[in-house]
């Protein structure tokens, strides 16, 4: 099935850059990262001429938030270290280059063409890789075992639909698994997951995200923006999609017959749909105003107000008081994002029924009863009423969900126990 697989991405080959270039005039890609993904270029900051270079991988932003808190230990417990962190988006890219230490530094992972895959080994050698999650590429798998890279899968994932897909496999999902001399499972149903489709050293370490470090924020920022806000009642829409903006925005409608000096802050998962957004808004007799590339302040009389910035959802759970997490009433059936975020901040935290992507935190995390799921648009709109009108409601699932996330924060030690005894192999 490999060799097949294999002469598929050669056949394709012709056809990457035709590919890229239509990403590239949709603002999906730019030179830099067609450069780096086609291994026409590599990273400037750094040179391979280093004595030990751990490459961290993580698809996209979630990973690659994921992946700091190991970089920062790692880096600080092996001063001979230097760690190459890829992605494959440009958000993702943007967000990580702003927030490495030193000795690490970014790199747009090729894409999983033989060629490529090759040249990319060949030219940094890495003394171990460490893969974030669900991301199984045949062809830079099947070269990392050739060259005999010691490899590790971390913080372990395969969703339902995926586990289904790679069933239909075997024999390749069985080869690849083999490259990771351990896999770090979330969960128990992942490890069955993964020893199911031919996995024979996973154990379950629960989730790095527990223990991600609390997002970050400017506090200049923070200071105008609460200047301007002080007598506003905030509530947030955070990482929306779809769909999640009129609903916000019919919300705020009617909410605000009740409530005063209301504000509806939504931070967009992608802030390149600010056109999208700004149509969909237009609907509703709602002032409407956006953050931009000039950090423009929400005004007085501002009903919503649009972060379509990177990098700044931090200041935003620091600012609100209550979070709505999106992706979980989102037009293209959900899948969720991760509430721990807001948890470390001190939100109180709302979300919808489609989290099925994380289902395993929202089961834990309403186990301790430090959020609320809401089934629709109105009961949404409810949740967001008593939590605006109710102090004493708002403050017990504030509490709560911090009280959540410092319990869980133990997380990563179990993890980076088990990358050290690889890296001391080295």
């Amino acid at each position: 099935m490999y060799k097949f697989y294999r002469l598929l991405t050669n056949i394709c080959g012709p056809f990457i850059p035709l590919f890229l270039s239509s990403r590239k005039k949709n603002g999906k890609e730019n030179d830099q990262s067609i450069a780096e993904k086609c291994t026409t270029s590599f990273s400037k900051e750094r040179s391979r001429e280093i004595k030990k270079l751990l490459w961290i991988h993580g698809a996209s932003i979630g990973e690659a938030q994921s992946s700091l808190i190991l970089v920062k230990y790692l880096l600080g417990t092996y001063p001979e270290l230097n760690i190459m962190v890829t992605t494959g988006t440009l958000t993702s890219a943007e967000l990580i280059k702003k927030r490495l230490p030193k000795r690490a530094f970014h790199q747009f992972c090729p894409l999983d063409h033989p060629k490529y895959v090759e040249k990319f080994l060949n030219y940094w050698r890495p003394d171990l890789a460490l893969w974030m999650e669900s991301e199984l590429w045949p062809n830079m798998l099947h070269e990392i075992k050739k060259r005999h890279i010691p490899a590790m899968l971390i913080n372990a994932h395969m969703s339902p639909k995926s586990f289904k897909l790679w069933s239909h496999f075997p024999s390749l999902s069985k080869e690849i698994l083999s490259t990771f001399d351990k896999i770090l499972c979330q969960n128990n149903i992942d490890k069955y997951h993964f020893d199911c489709l031919g996995a024979l050293n996973s154990i379950v370490t629960d989730n790095i995200k527990y223990s991600a470090a609390p997002l970050t924020h400017n506090e200049e920022d923070l200071k105008n923006i609460r200047n301007t806000t002080i007598e506003r009642n905030i509530c947030l829409y955070a990482s929306t999609h779809d769909g999640e903006e009129e609903i916000a925005c019919q919300i705020h409608q009617n909410l605000k017959q009740n409530i005063s000096n209301l504000l509806t802050i939504i931070v967009p998962r992608h802030p390149e749909r600010r056109d999208d957004i700004a149509q969909a808004c237009s609907y509703f007799p709602l002032k409407l105003s956006f953050r931009g590339k000039n950090k423009n302040l929400p005004n007085n009389d501002d009903d919503i107000y649009i972060a379509d910035t990177l990098g700044e959802l931090g200041l935003f759970y620091e600012l609100s008081p209550i979070a709505y997490i999106g992706r979980s009433l989102s037009n293209d059936g959900g899948g969720g994002h991760n509430p721990i975020e807001a948890a470390q901040l001190g939100c109180a935290i709302l979300h919808g029924p489609n989290v099925q992507n994380l289902q395993d935190i929202y089961t834990q995390i309403h186990k301790q009863n430090a959020a609320q799921e809401v089934k629709d648009k109105k009961s949404l709109e409810d949740a967001l009423h008593n939590l605006l009108t109710d102090k004493n409601s708002c403050a017990a699932l504030q509490h709560a969900a911090l009280s959540f996330a410092k319990n869980k924060a133990y997380v990563v030690k179990g993890i980076t126990k088990e990358i050290s005894l690889q890296l001391d192999k080295i």
